[in-house]
This record gives structure tokens, sequence and C-alpha cells, in this order.
């Protein structure tokens, strides 16, 4: 079985998939053109920023499962994936305390010059006068937007500098902020008036996209700091370009619209001009720690796959699908008794959405339940009784979670 894996990745953990069938091809230099001719014999890929596009997943006919080394999965075409019966999984949290670390870090920097203090004494100046007026961030409001892994850990590093925090997010209710030890916001807009420093930590979707508004960056108060190690899809590019000259936001970026794909191309983004604005290129999640955490969650992931029920972190799984009846079955447990069953469900127009199937002690008998989409009929269930093999059956009705 091949596993492909077309993004730089720690091969350390994934070592032991050996024993159970795995050949680990590494290509890491991969463009997305390059993975869909690459593909066709793949049973398992991985990617961290890679494109896997419709094409790709088209053209792998033994592809089973793919794996983003990451969290989120917007560079994989979910969708297509689930058209052909392709797991798709991830690995959120793994990286969260890389990227609340370099959060506090730009905070940090940004508050204290630190980039062009640097600079100034690379260039054989000694400008304390004009590097010693920090305002310093002990009492400071930081707002954090997004209160998932990562802005947990924002949240608990924030409250040991002393900070007084914030937060928003869709799903944070006023007695989670509680428990959290924050002060609740009931909208963005509220989080930035209420905000000298101001945290982004939400997945690129259609619904964040340029949730970060003008409205919202106009609420700021002026010389506020904006950090945004999520994604550059979320924030209005145009309205913070202006307004970081017009209110003298400081600003700390790891995310930039049209990004390079290649390391060592040439980049230049007019927000990195445009007053006091730090960067990364795109490194939150890459310490050696966070980079560990991730392959040993992937190798996890593809253990699981080969060998439990469960795939982990799966995304692309209906957690109620149509099924409306179950077919609870006791009978024998040999050779083709569930193939009988079967046969006269489907000549009988039910779809059968799930299948579980439990063996008892001694492997003489087993119970399989089979979830239907219709009820079946008296006859159905005559015919299945019918059979010698089979012990009992019932129908039990399944609550609708729509």
């Amino acid at each position: 079985m091949r596993l492909l894996i077309a993004d730089k990745l720690d091969l350390e953990p994934l070592a032991g998939l050996e024993l159970l069938g795995v050949r680990v091809d590494y290509q890491p230099e991969l463009s997305a053109d390059q993975l869909a001719a690459t593909v066709d014999d793949c049973a398992i890929l991985v990617v961290r920023s890679t494109q896997v596009s419709a094409a790709a997943i088209a053209n792998a006919p033994a592809l089973s499962l793919i794996v983003r080394a990451g969290v989120g999965v917007s560079n994989i075409d979910v969708a297509a994936a689930s058209r052909h019966g392709i797991y798709v999984a991830n690995c959120p949290g793994r990286n969260a305390a890389a990227v609340a670390e370099l959060t506090m870090a730009l905070i940090l920097a940004l508050d204290r010059r630190l980039v062009d203090a640097t600079q100034s004494l690379r260039e054989g100046r000694w400008e304390k006068t004009s590097f010693q007026r920090a305002r310093g961030i002990y009492g400071q409001r930081l707002g954090v937007a997004g209160v998932g892994a990562i802005g947990h850990l924002v949240i608990e590093r924030a409250r040991a500098f002393g900070m007084q925090v914030y937060a928003w997010s869709r799903s944070l209710t006023p007695t989670k902020a509680r428990r959290l030890g924050v002060r609740h916001c009931l909208s963005l807009e509220t989080l930035a008036a209420n905000s000298d420093v101001i945290t982004f930590h939400m997945p690129a979707s259609a619904q964040t996209r340029k949730m970060v508004s003008r409205q919202v960056l106009e609420a700021l108060p002026d010389g506020a700091t904006l950090i945004n190690t999520a994604r550059a899809a979320i924030i209005d590019d145009e309205a913070l370009r202006e307004l970081i000259v017009k209110k003298g936001l400081r600003v700390g970026l790891d995310v930039f619209a049209q990004e390079p794909s290649n390391a060592g191309e040439p980049f230049d983004n007019s927000l990195l001009h445009s007053g006091l604005v730090y960067g990364t290129p795109h490194i939150a999640a890459s310490t050696r720690q966070a980079q560990h955490a991730i392959a040993s969650e992937v190798s996890e992931i593809v253990r699981a796959f080969l060998t439990e029920e469960e795939v982990p972190n799966v995304v692309n799984v209906c957690r109620n699908t149509p099924a409306r009846y179950a077919l609870v079955l006791r009978a024998r447990d040999e050779v083709g008794v569930l193939a009988n069953v079967l046969n006269v469900v489907k000549r009988h127009g039910l779809n059968i959405e799930e299948i579980s199937n439990d063996v008892f002690n001694g492997a003489a008998a087993a119970c399989t339940k089979l979830r239907v989409s219709g009820r079946p009929g008296e006859e159905c269930l005559r015919e299945i009784r019918a059979f010698v093999e089979v012990l009992h059956v019932d129908v039990v009705s399944l609550p609708s979670l729509a």
C-alpha cells in the first residue's frame, strides 16, 4: 500500500507504518499539477498546503484516505473526495501551541519595536531614546476572536502577562466566557472597540471571508495592535491598508494574500510598507515541536484507518445519515448468512446506510444492525426469518436528528 507525502513532514513518527504494509513515498516538492499525475496508485495521501483538486482525486482510483497535516481542509476538494468515497481527516490542535507562541511574540515585538531596534543596531546606531517609549502590555485589553484550541492557549499566555482578555466566537456564550475567565463580547465590532490588541483565530471559509470588515477595523481604538496568524482571507485587505495609516495601527501578520507557492520566490506586499507592520512568512505552526506532534497525529490517523473501525478527525462522514429504521438481526455467525439478508433487503428496494456487527463469545452467533432508508415490510421480514440461520429479527424506528 502506497502512502504519498506531498509536503514536508517529520518522517520519524511514521516509521512504524511499514509493519502494517505501508510503503511511504516522500515527495515534498510536488506541485498541485504534478500531484494529479502522481496519485494514480496512491492509497493514502498526506498534504499540508498542497492543493488537492477534483482532477487529482479523479485520477486516483486506489485513493481511500487524504490527511491534511494541519488544521482545516480548505486546500482539499472535500466534496470531490466525498463523491468518490474517500475519507478526509485533519490534525486539529496539534500546532496550537506554536501558533499561540508566535501570536504573543508578535504582540511583544510590536510593542517594543524589536525589529526596528535590531535593524537600527545593525546599521550602527544607538537610538535608545527612540525605542524606550513602549506602552508595555501589562493591563492592556486583548481581544481574542475565535476561541478554539489556539484561542484558548493565547488566552492562557496573555493572562500570564497581566492582560485583560475580551473574547468573541460564534460558539462562545456568556457562561463559557465566565469559565474561561474572559469578558464576553456579542460581536466582532464590540470586541474591536474594547481591544488595545486584537488577534484573530478563525478558519478560512465562505462564512469567515472578510469577516474582519471595514466596520470592525474602524471600531479599533487609534494606535491599536492587530495580529493575524490565521488566514489572510478573513480580513478586508483594502480597508486594513487604509486604516493602518489613518488610525496608526500596529500590525503583525503571518499570512498574506497571494503567498508564493515555493520558498525563495520573490515576495512583495504593500501592507508591509504602510506603517508599523511586522511579518513572518506563514511559519506560525512551523516549530519542530509542532511538526513532530502533527506527524505523530498523521501516523495515528493512518494506523486507525487500517486497523480500527473509525477514522480519527474525519471531516466528511455523515453524523446523521438518511437512515430512519434499524433492522436488528441475530443470526448464526456462518458464511453467507449476511449476504442472504442483504439480497432480500436489496430486492425490497431498501438502501442500507450503515452496518455494524458484533460477534459473541465462541463465534457461534452475531448481532448485526442494518440502518436502512425505509421501513422493511412484512414480506421482507418474512423472507429474512425463513433462513434457518436467522435467530431473530426486529425493526426499530430511529429518531430524526435533522
